[in-house]
């Protein structure tokens, strides 16, 4: 009856049996499919398949050590009155501060840094950026040093604004060296690069850090990127901000690198050991786990394996790495950056 019912309605519509051939055809290559591994949708699978999770890659780091920290003043900035600098330094350094640098002028000489000759010293990067900015100043800073350098452009440069959107200069590129580039050591880092923005006539948005490079002896550069903490952010920002001005008094920041050189993206955070004790997960024990590419720290060592995407923000998850490794989960640390 069934079989008479369907040539009855394929002699009426060919359509209908291209439908359910089609329709077929799908079901059986989604079996297939699922068969060998692929994922499915939740719907073409049974109930007593178990929906299975791969586990997300952990990025390997390496500690190495930072010599530099540059952050903005509390004055006001402006391009006519100048931005307060404050430059804290493990050994004496020298800060140089380019203001209405070229943007190609400055990718020229990150260029020059990986594949020619590494900036060591600020001569070579005045150099390397072969004089295209508008006005230059430089700072001594020793390593017990924290307080604020005002840098600002003469009066009589007449420079109110660095022109329209897309602009070609920079308003200010800030460089902490070191001031003696002979000690630096083989995989040491020689050089902190910060792009600032200054607010003037045609762009009032507020002083702010744009980009932050660092840079090694050994010709290799790693852009510095900010982590989004989760849990407890208030008591963690206000733990951290406490423990910063204490730190920095002390030679004791460290970093984390990719193992791989070839890895130029990084992932920057400041960490403390039991100031979070809050995974969005379990909520229970801390958070340990920076989750790529959306860098947010949300989850512990355990839950992060059961997880596909980012439970923020929703992002797929590429590869994690850890603020600190399992052995050294119990031990007192200092101020870490892992990028």
């Amino acid at each position: 009856m069934a079989a008479v019912f369907l040539v009855t309605v394929y002699e009426y519509s060919p359509l209908f049996y291209i439908t359910v051939v089609s329709l077929c055809f799908l079901v059986t290559a989604a079996m297939v499919l699922g068969w060998f591994g692929f994922d499915v949708p939740v719907i073409l699978r049974g109930a007593h398949e178990p929906v299975s999770t791969p586990t997300t890659t952990e990025k390997q780091m390496v500690q190495m050590t930072n010599p530099f920290a540059l952050e903005l003043g509390l004055g006001p900035a402006c391009v006519s009155d100048g931005v307060s600098l404050r430059g804290c330094c493990l050994k004496p350094c020298v800060l140089s501060c380019f203001w209405g640098c070229e943007v190609s002028a400055l990718q020229g000489a990150l260029q020059v840094h990986q594949h020619s000759t590494p900036l060591c010293s600020y001569q070579r990067l005045q150099e390397a950026l072969d004089h295209r900015y508008l006005y230059y100043q430089r700072f001594h800073i020793g390593s017990e040093d924290e307080g604020e350098h005002r840098t600002q452009i003469p009066d009589e440069l007449s420079v109110t604004d660095f022109g329209p959107l897309p602009r070609k200069r920079y308003p200010l590129v800030a460089v902490l060296m070191a001031e003696e580039p002979e000690a630096a050591d083989h995989c040491s880092i020689v050089a902190s690069m910060t792009v600032l923005h200054v607010p003037d006539e045609k762009h009032k948005l507020s002083a702010r850090v744009l980009f932050q490079y660092l840079l090694t002896s050994q010709g290799t550069m790693y852009e510095l990127k900010p982590l989004f903490m989760s849990a407890d952010s208030e008591s963690v920002s206000a733990h951290l901000d406490s423990e910063q001005s204490n730190e920095h008094s002390e030679a004791s920041r460290r970093e984390q690198v990719p193992a791989q050189q070839e890895e130029n993206d990084q992932e920057e955070c400041v960490w403390s050991e039991g100031v979070a004790r809050g995974c969005v997960v379990c909520q229970n024990a801390a958070v340990n786990q920076v989750l790529l590419p959306c860098r947010h720290a949300c989850v512990c060592d355990s839950c992060v394996s059961h997880f596909q995407h980012c439970p923020i923000c929703r992002a797929f998850i590429m590869e994690s790495f850890a603020l600190r490794q399992r052995a050294q989960q119990s031990q007192p640390s200092t101020l870490d950056q892992d990028i």
